[in-house]
Parts: C-alpha cells; sequence; structure tokens
C-alpha cells in the first residue's frame, strides 16, 4: 500500500473521529432545544447588575450576597473592572443593592469571582463568605468575614493548593474548610478545549480542611454547582455535561459514597439548597451551544428547575421558569426566599419574581 494511500485512509479515519466527536458534542450541549416561554409574574432586573451575577447565596434573615463581574475564558465580558460582591435586603421593598467593600491586604485589582458560599459559626455568630476568585486565570478560594455594620468583607486568608486547580464552585463547612469542585482536569487551554470533546470524565470534588485536602469524589464530566443538605448528611454536584445532580451520602468529612443521579435535562449550573424543604433549585442553560457562541441576534436563554424530594424513589423535577433571552441570558443561579426567586447570569443581568403559590 504506498503512502499516498495510508495518508489518505488516515485523514479520512481522523475526519470521521472529529465529525463523530463535534456530534456527539452538539448532542450534549442541547443544541437543538428552543424553549417555550414559561415566566413568573412580577418579574423585574435589579438595577446596577450589568455584568452577571453568577453566583448568590442567602443568609437566614433575607441578606442575599451576589457574585458579579466574572471573566471566564471562552465566555464574553462587557466590563474591564474588577468583580465585585454585592447585598441585596430581601425583606426591604426597595431592592437596592450595594456593593461590600473589602479591607485588608487583598488585591482588589486582579479581583475575579466565581462561586461563592456563607458559613455562620455557631459558636460566636461570625459570618464568613468564602469566594472562588480568578486572578490572572488562577484559582483561588478566598475566606473573608462579613462586618454587617459597615457592610464590609474583612479578608482573612487565601487558600491555594494544587488539588484546587480548576475550581468552579464550593460549600463551606467549617470556618476554613469547605469541599470544592473542579469543572475541568487540565489548566492548559487547549486541552480544557478537548475534555468535552472527548467526553472525558475527569473532573472531581475536593476537601480542604488545614489538615486535609484530598479528592473525595470523582468521574465528572465536568463538575459545576455543589451545594449541602440542611441536615449537612449529603452532598450535591451538578455534572452538568451529563444533565444529572449527583447526590452522595457524607460518611465523614473525606468518605462519601454514591447515593444516586437524577436527570435534569437541562445544563445546570449553581445549586441552592431551601433551609426548610430540602428542595433544589438549580440555575440552567437549557441550549448549551448557545450559551458558547453567545450571538446577540440568537441569544442563549434562561431555566430554573426544582427538584423536590431528591432522596425519594421519584425525585419531582419541575421547571419554574423559563426564558428564551428576550428577558434574561446565560441563567447559573436561582436563590428562593420568602415567595420571591432571584435568578443571577453568568455575564448579563440578575431578575427577581414572584412565586407561584403551589
Amino acid at each position: 500500500m504506498g503512502k499516498l494511500t495510508v495518508l489518505s485512509l488516515f485523514v479520512v479515519a481522523l475526519a470521521a473521529l472529529i465529525g463523530e466527536r463535534l456530534i456527539a458534542l452538539r448532542h450534549v450541549t442541547l443544541s437543538s432545544r428552543e424553549l417555550t416561554q414559561n415566566h413568573l409574574p412580577n418579574c423585574f432586573i435589579i438595577k446596577g447588575i450589568e455584568f452577571g451575577a453568577e453566583d448568590i447565596s442567602i443568609l437566614e434573615d433575607g441578606l442575599a450576597f451576589l457574585s458579579t463581574g466574572l471573566k471566564y475564558p471562552g465566555l464574553p465580558s462587557y466590563s474591564d473592572d474588577p468583580g465585585k460582591i454585592y447585598t441585596l435586603n430581601l425583606v426591604d421593598s426597595g431592592m437596592n443593592i450595594e456593593a461590600l467593600s473589602i479591607k485588608g491586604e487583598f488585591d482588589k485589582d486582579s479581583f475575579n469571582p466565581h462561586g461563592i458560599s456563607m458559613y455562620t459559626d455557631e459558636k460566636d455568630g461570625a459570618i464568613y463568605l468564602f469566594v472562588v476568585n480568578h486572578p490572572q486565570g488562577k484559582s483561588h478560594v478566598e475566606i473573608f468575614r462579613f462586618i454587617e455594620e459597615e457592610n464590609s468583607l474583612q479578608y482573612i486568608k487565601t487558600i491555594r493548593h494544587e488539588l484546587l486547580h480548576n475550581v468552579n464552585d464550593i460549600v463551606a463547612v467549617g470556618a476554613e474548610s469547605f469541599y470544592a469542585s473542579n469543572d475541568h482536569y487540565f489548566t492548559n487551554g487547549i486541552l480544557k478545549f478537548l475534555e468535552p470533546l472527548l467526553s472525558l470524565a475527569w473532573c472531581d470534588v475536593i476537601y480542604y480542611s488545614p489538615d486535609t485536602v484530598q479528592v473525595v469524589a470523582e468521574g465528572f464530566s465536568s463538575a459545576n454547582g455543589i451545594n449541602i443538605s440542611p441536615n449537612k448528611r449529603h452532598l450535591y454536584v451538578s455534572d452538568i455535561l451529563k444533565h444529572k445532580i449527583v447526590v452522595m451520602e457524607i460518611q465523614n468529612n473525606t468518605l462519601l459514597s454514591h447515593v444516586k443521579e437524577v436527570d435534569v435535562g437541562s445544563l445546570c449550573d449553581n445549586i441552592e439548597v431551601d433551609r426548610e424543604s430540602g428542595d433544589l433549585w438549580l440555575g440552567c442553560h437549557p441550549n448549551g451551544h448557545k450559551f458558547m457562541r453567545c450571538d446577540p441576534s440568537d441569544p442563549p436563554g434562561s431555566e430554573v428547575i426544582k427538584i423536590q424530594d431528591i432522596l425519594s424513589e421519584k425525585p419531582q423535577v419541575i421547571q419554574v421558569y423559563a426564558d428564551d433571552g428576550s428577558v434574561i441570558i446565560g441563567s447559573s443561579v436561582a436563590a428562593p426566599y420568602g415567595g420571591k426567586l432571584l435568578i443571577g447570569t453568568v455575564y448579563q443581568k440578575a431578575l427577581i419574581c414572584d412565586l407561584r403559590e403551589d
């Protein structure tokens, strides 16, 4: 067989492989999915949020914390300013946001916040904010103490570790301990692009404390949102490219056992957990192809999904809100409080709506 023939066969085989992988990727990203509008009543855009509210966490008293201004490779960024953390008091009828000032030896100019989590110390009532930060494209975890009377953050420390290499989200379980999700295995940009193309399921979840850092769960195609049940017995992880929420039981801090996976039919990002009911609230990307393409003439939509009774034999997966991009683009988080729903996005706006009564 001549060299030209061998080369031709190689090119044909390579083209076939690439074609098959691209078709598989389009399937994974739900590229053909179109939404039917399913709006909630009395929705309005929150004034002052122009560059995304990628993650939101709400304290028991109704004070919401919003992570804004994320700059993420491959996605649009409409501001060169550093990211900010805002608060929004959901029991105040004015619904006015306020930027938190940061005190201490912290590099505010490179602040690029992603996932966030709140922790209240039962001993003294101190409130800590954990923030996934990507300065210069790196992955750090920042710990701040919230000073309520000043509406400010006191910088405590920065955590860096080789296992925390592509952190997307975080859930705090102590004043210096947390679980974190890595949404990629590689740190090189080209190799990161190849991960979904080759359907690699190499992402993981890390447990961190001052005494222990280790992988506690792995095998995710892309581990995005992460949260914990109200009784602290179960950990929830969104495997976004598999369209599933993975449920794990916490045997101890570093020992998790797989319980189940719940299909959600969408690319769900962050997870919020209702303190009273235990329901999961998911901010989702209904069409990942549109989300990555970011075409203003055909914008990506937004979707909010609620999972009731997730530990039962038949969890209820309910679409609560859906928009085709005409109102809000690229939803990443949905946080309920007091009959209202706060919806944040990766790089656009934030929306607040009234919830329908069940």
